[in-house]
């Protein structure tokens, strides 16, 4: 991690929920804050206690039963570690520029550092080609008012994914990084996926599938 804060954000299903756990517990974070009220589904939240078992605190709502409530209620707690400095997070934006509203409320610690990686899945509709991925940065900066400060490639057909497919958005990305000016931070890929770390760009991060059940 670049920053001790580090804000996901992206389209909806491009997998920011389970980068983000995958990454407190690959590089021992402090907390996962989810600010996802936009989407229902596979929400980090849901990783409570797998993440408790790592010695990670989850944030979202101060609500009893909150892993299962979708109100748009947010824990003060989630502005820890812009006060505290010592503590390394990760938050869960909701998809799109909608999602992105909520880095709304941090504007008065724009004096603190913060990352805003931009997670990218070729495989969805709304980012297949360069050019819609580089609208929708346009669309999160100008509503969330922080600017995207790198790319993860999440490339991915779920459990029929292979390398090509990740190569394949490997180039997307690299073309989005050139007109951009953007680096690819992450490539992250399921762990099964047959490949080696020097043929991606970025670190190389291997996914562990917490959300998706066998079935799917």
């Amino acid at each position: 991690m670049r920053q001790n804060i580090t804000f996901l954000t992206g389209f909806y299903g491009s997998g920011k929920s389970e980068i983000a756990v995958n990454l407190a517990v690959q590089k021992h974070l402090d907390m996962v804050v989810d600010l996802d009220i936009i989407n229902p589904y596979f929400r980090s939240r849901e990783m409570e206690e797998e993440l408790k078992k790592e010695g990670i605190a989850t944030v979202s709502s101060d609500l009893d039963y909150k892993s299962h409530v979708d109100l748009p209620y947010i824990s003060r707690r989630v502005f820890m570690p812009f006060h505290d400095k010592s503590l390394k997070a990760v938050y869960d934006l909701g998809g799109n520029d909608l999602g992105a509203k909520l880095l709304r409320q941090f504007e008065d610690y724009h004096d603190t550092p913060v990352d805003l990686f931009l997670v990218i899945n070729i495989y969805r509709q709304e980012t297949d080609t360069p050019e819609k991925i580089l609208h929708l940065i346009q669309m999160i900066e100008g509503m969330g008012g922080y600017p995207v400060t790198g790319l993860i490639n999440n490339t991915n057909l779920l459990r029929e994914t292979t390398k090509e497919e990740v190569l394949a958005g490997q180039t997307v990305c690299e073309q989005v990084s050139q007109a951009s000016g953007l680096p690819i931070v992450y490539t992250t890929v399921w762990e099964h996926v047959d490949i080696q770390t020097q043929e991606v760009d970025g670190e190389y991060i291997p996914l562990k599938l917490y959300f998706r059940k066998d079935w799917l």
